[in-house]
């Protein structure tokens, strides 16, 4: 049975880099974390390059792959482990093209198989599906049914990523639904309890996701 973790992705802006660089250890060390995404939306490459300097250290000592948002230009010149790119970035095959064949490169698919058909068959790491909830990280265009990612999980190998507004109140039922990773921002930077308690419950969340999953097929 295919686990289910968190990817984990960064606020939208990073004013104080050291602050949060304390943030992301207390967070990463507060349970399991699959991924790192560092996602400063429109901000210049030098900013965006001292993050992954800053941040890449934290993750790796702990096994958490760091991967870039948009970028795989600067993804690659930084040593990143991978990229994420959308539909209207830069297109998968030019991310492999510069990122080299051992890079990980995630899709936005918004909530369409066919969009993910397309990324899985060109060799996407992995798809990502969303919006599931209302999410205020980020302008969501589409919203996404779980069904989606039970369709997925029971058709396709390409791990699926579940993003938009994941919280510990409601990331269960996509774990249940067939989500391999669940990408979440503000649910764990802005938990009531901190960035480690964030992770904690979503972890908790996550573990009675895949018992409700697992209770399904044995049913």
């Amino acid at each position: 049975m295919t686990d289910c973790r968190l990817y984990l992705i960064t606020p939208p802006a990073l004013d104080d880099l050291a602050g949060f660089g304390r943030e992301l250890a207390a967070a990463l060390d507060g349970g399991d974390v699959a991924a790192l995404q560092i996602r400063l939306k429109d901000a210049p490459d030098d900013i965006i390059a001292a993050a992954v300097q800053a941040l890449s250290p934290i993750a790796r000592s702990r096994e958490v792959a760091v991967i870039l948002n948009d970028r795989p230009d600067l993804a690659a010149r930084l040593g990143c482990d991978g990229v994420h790119v959308g539909q209207s970035d830069t297109p998968y095959k030019e991310a492999r093209k510069i990122m080299g064949p051992g890079a990980m490169i995630g899709v936005t698919c918004h909530d369409s198989r066919h969009l993910a058909m397309e990324a899985a068959e060109a060799g996407a790491d992995y798809v990502a599906f969303g919006a599931f909830f209302p999410t205020t990280t980020k302008e969501a265009p589409t919203t996404a049914d779980p069904e989606i990612l039970s369709i997925w999980q029971e058709t396709m190998e390409v791990p699926s990523v579940a993003i938009g507004g994941i919280t510990a109140d409601n990331a269960a039922g996509l774990a249940a639904a067939g989500a391999d990773f669940l990408a979440v921002s503000a649910g764990v930077w802005k938990h009531a309890g901190g960035p480690a308690a964030g992770v904690a419950a979503l972890n908790a969340a996550i573990a009675q996701g895949l018992a409700a999953r697992q209770a399904a097929r044995d049913g």
